[in-house]
């Protein structure tokens, strides 16, 4: 859901943006390979960056984190 007047984050932005050598790697496989699937496992349940370096990345390029509301 998006939020009029802003951009969501885009899927890899940040792995593109910080020339991740996992994601250089998974960019010159052919999508849907085998070799682009076993590159992805990488990025799915070992990534090389941490949520803290994630975070504080977005937190530089202005992105906000919203939910909506809990109702009471």
């Amino acid at each position: 859901m998006s939020i009029t007047g802003y951009v969501d984050y885009q899927r890899r932005e940040y792995c593109r943006d910080i020339k991740c050598p996992v994601q250089l790697k998974l960019e010159q496989q052919q999508p849907g390979s085998a070799g682009y699937e076993e590159v992805r496992q990488t990025c799915k349940t070992g990534c090389i960056h941490t949520t803290y370096e994630f975070h504080h990345w977005l937190i530089e390029k202005g992105y906000l984190l919203v939910r909506p509301a809990e109702e009471e």
